[in-house]
């Protein structure tokens, strides 16, 4: 088992890659007309941009403890998931819907590409809702079920 000094390493290492990876499709696209193999390349470009994104959350999650995010905080952030899980709900919906009325094979596979895409996202969005927001978050409610779960008498009298 890597110790977090030695992961860290490693993800500093991967970050560079993800940017080494971003600068040299970037560049190759200058050079490409053809509108598919370009949108396939710059979506692998973006998700390597999103990769060193995460490489760097998950060394920051390493080096820092992570405080509980104030009452505000969390329901801004419940309120952006929770849109944001409906409107790739919206989108895989329609793709679905479209997907079997589609006779040309080659925007069928990238329309096929975008709702697989989406199906990750709607999921990751979830987990998002249920792990990490709810699970770096202590609400004053939190606080509370905490304490009366713990009492032994429930504020009867006993003890």
């Amino acid at each position: 088992m890597a110790s977090n000094d030695e992961l860290n390493v490693f993800i500093k290492r991967q970050i560079l890659i993800e940017k080494e990876i971003v600068k040299s499709l970037n560049e190759g696209l200058l050079n490409i007309e053809n509108p598919p193999v370009k949108a396939v390349l710059k979506g692998i470009s973006l998700d390597s941009m999103k990769h060193a994104q995460l490489y760097a959350a998950a060394s920051a999650l390493l080096m820092k403890t992570s405080r509980a995010l104030q009452q505000e905080n969390l329901d801004a952030q419940i309120e952006l998931v929770e849109k944001h899980i409906q409107l790739e709900m919206d989108i895989i919906n329609k793709l679905e819907k479209i997907m079997p009325t589609i006779k040309d094979n080659k925007v069928k596979f990238l329309l096929d590409s975008i709702l697989t895409d989406e199906r990750k996202h709607h999921e990751l969005l979830k987990q998002v809702l249920d792990i990490i927001v709810h699970g770096e978050t202590i609400t004053e409610d939190d606080w509370w079920k905490l304490l009366w779960e713990n009492s032994p008498f429930h504020g009867a009298p006993g003890g």
